[in-house]
C-alpha cells in the first residue's frame, strides 16, 4: 500500500513508474495494477482473470446481460441495529444513510467475485502506459499512454483519477441513460436520454498524436418527456486540458436558431440537463472533466463493502418503479461486496478557485479503476451528499459498464438516479466515425 501522498505538480513531468515496479504487473500485481493475492482471511479471493466466460443463456451481441452468478445468495445483511458490527469496512457516505434512514436502508453483502476483465491488449498497452505516461501543468496535461490504464502504480491522486476517466470501455455504444429526480415523498420526475459515445483513446494500436487530442466524442439527445424532447448536448473531451478545455455545443428546442451553440458551462460545478440541483455537470461518470479546482492526496487503500456485479438491478425483469422507491433505490436489489479500494481524497484549492462541493472523497475499486463511492463535503465541511457506482463486467466485450449511479441528499432527502436502461434496449455497439460528432451532423442526427 502506499502512503499518503500529496498530488503538488510543478509545471515539470512527473517521474514515471520505474522498470523494476513495472514488471511487477501480471505477477503479483494484475495487469491493472491491483494487488493480484486474496486478502489475509480469504475474504478477498485472487484475481483470476476475471469473468470472460459467457454464460450459457446469454443471448449474443445486444442481448441483456445475464448474471453469471445466479446461484449466490447474501452472505449477511447489514441494517441499523447490527451496523457497529460493520463499521469499519463501510464509508462515511453509507454510515450516513444508516442513520438518516434507519428503518429501511440496508446493504446484503454477497460472496466477493473478482470479475473485473479487459482484452489482452489493453494489458500490453497499461503495461506501456507504465513505463511512459507522465503528467505535467498541474496534472492536467497527460502524455505517453493510449489505450490502457495509464498509472497501474499510482504515486499520487491525481493519476489514481485518471486512470478512472480513462479506464477500457466499448468503443462504439449507443446506450440509453434514463435519469430520475426523486422527491422526499418518493415521487419522480422521468428524463429519458439516448447517449452515443466514439472512445478515441481506447482504439487498439492508435497513437497519441492521431487522437488530436480527444478523448472521447458522445451526444446525449434527450427524447422524453415532450418539454424537453430534441434537448441535445455534443462533447468533445480533450485530453490536454492546459492546451484545449473540453469542448461543448448545447441545442434546444425552443431555440429560434437551428444550429448547436458553444458552450463553457458544461463543466464543474454547474448543473446537469433536468438534474433539479442534485449533480453538478463533473459528478456524471463519478467524476469527470478537469482536475484543476481541487489538490488530491492518495491515501491507504482500504477493505470496504462496495457496489458490484449488478445484474440483478440491471436486469429487465424489473421496471423502473420497482427500483425506485422513497428515500433510496431498492436496496433488495442491489449486491455489495468486499474489495479492495483505493481512496483519494480531494479538497478544493486554497485561493482564487471554488466549487460548490469544498472535499470529496473517492473510492476507486482497484481491478477495474472504476469509482464506485463518493462522500461529498459542503462549504461548512459537512457530509452532504453520497454517490454510488453500481456496475456489471460487459463479459462478451471484456469490460467493467455502469448501469445506474446514485446521488443521495442527506440534507433534504432527495435523490436523482441516471443511467438505467431496464425498460429499453440493452447498451449495443455501433460503427460512429469522428465525423458524425461534428456539431451540424450530430443536430441532423438527432431529428432521425
Amino acid at each position: 500500500m502506499v502512503g499518503v501522498v500529496a498530488a503538488c505538480f510543478a509545471l515539470t513531468a512527473v517521474a514515471k513508474t520505474t522498470p523494476e515496479k513495472a514488471v511487477r504487473l501480471g505477477v503479483d500485481l494484475t495487469p491493472t495494477g491491483a494487488q493480484a493475492s486474496a486478502n489475509e482471511n480469504g475474504s478477498i479471493p485472487p484475481w483470476t482473470g476475471g469473468q470472460t466466460a459467457v454464460p450459457a443463456n446469454f443471448a449474443g451481441a445486444g442481448a441483456r446481460y445475464v448474471d453469471p452468478y445466479p446461484e449466490d445468495k447474501p452472505l449477511f445483511t447489514i441494517t441499523a441495529a447490527n451496523l457497529a458490527e460493520y463499521r469499519a469496512r463501510l464509508t462515511a457516505g453509507q454510515i450516513a444513510l444508516f442513520a438518516k434512514y434507519p428503518d429501511t436502508y440496508k446493504i446484503n453483502v454477497y460472496p466477493s467475485r473478482r470479475s473485473f476483465a479487459n482484452p489482452p491488449a489493453v494489458y500490453e498497452a497499461t503495461r506501456n502506459n507504465a513505463l511512459s505516461a507522465e503528467l505535467t501543468n498541474k496534472g492536467e496535461t497527460l502524455s505517453g499512454a493510449i489505450t490502457g490504464i495509464p498509472f497501474p502504480i499510482p504515486e499520487n491522486g491525481q493519476e489514481a483519477i485518471w486512470n478512472h476517466r480513462l479506464r477500457y470501455r466499448d468503443l462504439s455504444t449507443r446506450r440509453w441513460d434514463n435519469q430520475f429526480t426523486v422527491s422526499s415523498a418518493g415521487e419522480y420526475n422521468a428524463v429519458k436520454m439516448r447517449v452515443d459515445t466514439l472512445f478515441n483513446y481506447g482504439q487498439q494500436g492508435i497513437k497519441p498524436d492521431a487522437l488530436d487530442n480527444i478523448l472521447f466524442y458522445s451526444t446525449q439527445l434527450v427524447t422524453e418527456p415532450k418539454a424537453l424532447a430534441g434537448t441535445l448536448l455534443l462533447i468533445h473531451e480533450t485530453m490536454d486540458g492546459a492546451k484545449e478545455l473540453r469542448k461543448a455545443w448545447e441545442y434546444g428546442p425552443t431555440q429560434i436558431r437551428t444550429v448547436m451553440r458553444r458552450s463553457s458551462l458544461v463543466t464543474y460545478d454547474n448543473f446537469g440537463t433536468a438534474v433539479d440541483g442534485l449533480s453538478t455537470i463533473d459528478q456524471s461518470d463519478m467524476f469527470n472533466g478537469p482536475l484543476d479546482r481541487y489538490d488530491w492526496k492518495l491515501e491507504n487503500k482500504r477493505e470496504i463493502y462496495v457496489p458490484v456485479n449488478s445484474y440483478k438491478v440491471h436486469s429487465d425483469q424489473y421496471k423502473y418503479p420497482d427500483i425506485i422507491r422513497k428515500n433510496h433505490v431498492n436496496q433488495d436489489l442491489t449486491r455489495y461486496e468486499l474489495r479492495r479500494v483505493w481512496v483519494v481524497d480531494a479538497r478544493v484549492k486554497k485561493g482564487g478557485v471554488s466549487h460548490l462541493y469544498k472535499r470529496r472523497t473517492f473510492y476507486l475499486d482497484e481491478d477495474s479503476w472504476q469509482i464506485v463511492l463518493v462522500d461529498v463535503y459542503d462549504a461548512q465541511d459537512q457530509l452532504w451528499r453520497v454517490q454510488e457506482g453500481h456496475s456489471i463486467v460487459a463479459y462478451d466485450k471484456a469490460y467493467q459498464m455502469p448501469v445506474m449511479e446514485t446521488i443521495y441528499d442527506l440534507f433534504n432527502g432527495r435523490y436523482l438516479v441516471r443511467g438505467l436502461n431496464n425498460e429499453e434496449v440493452e447498451t449495443t455497439g455501433q460503427s460512429f466515425e469522428v465525423r458524425d460528432f461534428e456539431p451540424a451532423r450530430a443536430r441532423r442526427a438527432s431529428r432521425k
